[in-house]
């Protein structure tokens, strides 16, 4: 064969030529019949799609089979793209591997469901899966709340002390979501109980022990916190046993078939026939979605709810979703106020730009505190 614009193809096998995994390829045959898989080339990072066609000829019959496999949880999260396909499947091979496990993505990328879903694939399953975000619980609480205290630690404490997530975790799995806003006194505590898979509560006098797999996240790089001192480097390593990375919504290539089943989750069992204009699906693919999928999900939700009739145009969504020439055109409102925006900085400034607890304080979420400060033109300090 002369090589063209990819190479030679002879004898090349086809998983080298894309980058995916060989079952991704082999699978095509048991897809539905309308849905159209990405595949990446290796060499020149090029985008292709295969679906299936109508045969010429009848199939042969399906051999039957005796029992159906049961579908790992995993599965539910293999969508269509190339990064997010390769993702999953090495973390289908450490689901069960006594290995704790770091989340890297985005803010709103799904760490706490794939979390979930790493525990419900493994041998842990029928454990506890105890979750606790260290950046949404205050600093005086997450001590108590996490390691649990001894009866009459503190005025007010329960009477017969209270088992910290640790321990309510025995056997099973802990997610401690953003990590990196752990305070540095707590982080040494937590290597403590990874390095010796032991637990003292508050004003307790023996340690108690404990068997847990630790699923750690955060959409911070944690390596350069610790290169600049604000995260313990022998931590990093014992929650670095294996890492996984989810890609950005809007660098997917299926970012057109989350759209589509996002919708539908959030359309059923609505009245009518909701659904989506060609307009609308335009302006949500040209969307850099900073807040990711659970921007999406929000920006679907207000659509559907703000919408007249079946149909959502264009002009349903948001304004931070249309294009700019839309936007002035159907402006109504005048622009914020200064006071706004000095506002909102005096908020951050006093939670030392810690947006999660200045959304909590704001009654808002931290996507609509990120859309705020876009708005008003503020920038965190670096």
């Amino acid at each position: 064969m002369t090589p063209g614009p990819f190479g030679s193809l002879t004898r090349a096998r086809i998983d080298e030529f894309f980058d995916c995994e060989l079952a991704d390829i082999l699978s095509i045959p048991y897809a539905s019949h309308d849905q159209v898989r990405a595949f990446r080339t290796q060499l020149h990072n090029r985008l292709f799609f295969a679906a299936l066609m109508e045969p010429r000829r009848a199939a042969p019959a399906p051999v039957e089979r005796t029992a159906a496999m049961p579908r790992c949880a995993l599965d539910e999260l293999a969508d269509d793209d190339p990064a997010m396909r390769k993702m999953l499947a090495r973390a289908r091979r450490l689901c069960s591997e006594p290995l704790n496990v770091l989340l890297n993505g985005e803010t709103g990328t799904g760490k706490e469901r794939l979390a979930k879903a790493l525990h419900e694939s493994g041998s842990r399953r029928s454990q506890p899966f105890v979750a606790i975000n260290c950046g949404a619980m205050p600093e005086s609480l997450i001590e108590s709340e996490l390691f649990g205290y001894a009866p009459g630690t503190f005025t007010g404490a329960r009477s017969k002390g209270m088992r910290g997530l640790i321990q309510q975790a025995d056997g099973g799995t802990l997610f401690l979501d953003e990590i990196g806003d752990m305070p540095l006194h707590l982080q040494t505590r937590l290597l403590r109980v990874l390095a010796e898979q032991e637990v003292t509560p508050l004003g307790a006098e023996r340690p108690v022990k404990v068997d847990i797999r630790v699923i750690a996240a955060s959409h911070r790089d944690l390596r350069h916190m610790v290169e600049s001192g604000a995260f313990r480097e022998d931590l990093f390593y014992r929650l670095n046993g294996a890492s996984l990375k989810l890609p950005p919504l809007r660098e997917r290539a299926d970012k057109a078939f989350l759209i589509d089943r996002v919708f539908a989750e959030l359309a059923e069992g609505r009245p009518g026939n909701p659904h989506l204009r060609g307009d609308a699906i335009s302006a949500l693919l040209a969307y850099p979605w900073p807040g990711n999928i659970r921007e999406l999900r929000n920006v679907l939700q207000y659509a559907l709810a703000t919408c007249e009739g079946d149909e959502i145009t264009v002009q349903d969504l948001p304004d931070e979703c249309l294009p700019r020439i839309l936007v002035r055109g159907r402006q109504t409102e005048a622009e914020p106020e200064p006071e706004a925006a000095v506002a909102l900085r005096e908020t951050l400034r006093r939670h030392r730009w810690n947006v999660s607890a200045a959304a909590r304080e704001l009654g808002v979420s931290r996507p609509t505190m990120y859309r705020r400060m876009r708005l008003l033109g503020i920038e965190a300090p670096i």
